[in-house]
């Protein structure tokens, strides 16, 4: 029986969904003040009266967002943003997700992440795509199967990297328009977004790409190729004149780490239309791996700090995967709040986290959340109670290889396969040289907020 409360959720949901099909710029105040009546969780409750007060104050830079959002994009888009991410997946969702929880008591993810392809049509420094056997694809079949069971555990944000997901452009966007109740985002190099395809993007509405990008120019080519900046820019502009929501991806290492957060290059960033940027910090992944890449304890603490000032200044949303596991209570992956399939199918805790017991080809997406590395991985979530180090991998590496022995799993790098002992070992001296750095910052707030 629908509880009084639940009553209420619902005239108010229906009540925001009314508002954002007449106007939802000029009904956002109306949009977040119902909002508040179907939020539950306390986090985004106290997001939701942070953003309320934000957008009334006409200096502050999250209303400098919200209006750019919703003066620069097309009005389908701004609807499925708000219909799909925040009201689907956040709260019908998160609903659906506890319910299954509890029925089947195993972890349901808030997101998953799929590789459609390990193709490629660059070949970048650091990166083990480059590696992958270039045969290996997702059929769309598969993903769609993926996508049908995940609605029904009230999964409804996918992500899609690689390889490089825009080869296979055609099928994300007929995995979009299938699922237009689900949002879609992804991880691309950005060199294969014309105007053709920009059109299209925003004619489905509910997919928003990521572009990988490392800084300007000579920071960009360095690891990407000669020529590849100046093909970012051109995707960058195409979608920003066809008016769809997009960001950045970044990954910071011992060389661009200053510039990619520095504010000529943030307000660059802006200029050309991006919405958020999602950091990620230089993993050594595969037994080739470049090591020097690795930023330094004082690096990483700067981006730390930096981050933070930049998200009271800049109307951007940014966010950092290795930096922010205090708002999340550290390590998200494993299937807690999502997990990565890999083009061969292989299932994934993370797609830093190269180790598998299950392929989705051969089992149900309830069988795959079952699955022993699973199991062995969130018994050991938080991997720290300093949730500036949450990484199994480069923060606390011991509990990669319990990880990885305890479940059976084995490695799913094609080529150079790589034992969690030599992960181990190549990660230990990282984890321990940042544990004391961490270590400062984490206490030093949580002292001064207990005053």
């Amino acid at each position: 029986m629908t509880s009084l409360k639940q009553f209420a959720s619902n005239i108010a949901v229906n009540q925001v969904i009314n508002y954002i099909d007449k106007n939802p710029k000029e009904n956002l105040n109306k949009i977040l003040n119902l909002s508040e009546k179907f939020l539950t969780n306390p986090r985004d409750i106290k997001v939701l009266y942070m953003l309320r007060n934000a957008v009334s104050n006409e200096d502050s830079n999250w209303k400098q967002l919200t209006d750019r959002f919703f003066e620069q994009t097309t009005l389908n888009c701004q609807k499925k943003f708000i219909n799909n991410f925040l009201i689907n997946s956040n709260i019908y969702g998160t609903q659906l997700r506890n319910e299954k929880k509890a029925e089947l008591e195993i972890s349901i993810p808030w997101a998953i992440l799929m590789d459609p392809t390990s193709r490629c049509n660059l070949k970048c420094t650091g990166c083990w795509a480059a590696s992958y056997d270039q045969k290996d694809d997702l059929s769309y079949e598969t993903m769609n199967r993926i996508i049908n069971e995940g609605k029904e555990l009230g999964i409804y944000v996918y992500l899609f990297s690689g390889g490089e997901p825009f080869i296979k452009i055609d099928e994300i966007l007929k995995l979009c328009e299938e699922h237009q109740d689900c949002y879609f985002t992804c991880f691309t190099n950005g060199t294969l977004i014309t105007k053709e395809v920009a059109k299209k993007i925003a004619e489905v509405s509910n997919f928003a790409p990521g572009i990988s990008i490392e800084g300007f120019e000579k920071d960009t080519d360095f690891r990407r190729g000669n020529g590849t900046y100046k093909k970012v820019l051109q995707g960058m502009d195409n979608l920003k004149e066809a008016g769809v929501i997009f960001g950045t991806s970044m990954c910071y290492h011992h060389y661009n780490y200053k510039e990619i957060v520095s504010e000529e290059f943030i307000d660059f960033l802006i200029d050309k239309g991006a919405y958020f940027v999602w950091l990620f910090t230089y993993m050594p992944i595969g037994k080739d791996a470049d090591i020097d890449l690795c930023v330094r304890p004082d690096e990483r603490a700067y981006m730390y700090r930096k981050v933070h000032a930049l998200r009271n200044e800049k109307p951007i949303f940014l966010m950092d995967f290795w930096n922010d596991g205090e708002y999340v209570n550290g390590c998200i992956a494993g299937g807690r709040q999502y997990f990565h399939i890999n083009a061969h199918g292989d299932v994934e805790p993370c797609a830093f986290v190269h180790y598998s017991d299950t392929n989705i080809k051969n089992v149900s997406l309830i069988e795959a959340l079952n699955s022993n590395i699973f199991k062995a991985y969130q018994k050991r979530q938080p991997f720290n109670e300093n949730h500036l180090r949450p990484c199994p991998i480069l923060d606390n590496p011991n509990y990669i290889v319990e990880i990885v022995n305890e479940s059976g799993a084995i490695s799913t790098q094609p080529i150079d396969k790589e034992k969690p002992e030599e992960l181990f070992e190549k990660c230990s001296i990282i984890a321990d040289n940042w544990a004391s750095v961490a270590d400062d910052i984490w206490y030093d707030k949580k002292i001064k907020q207990n005053r």
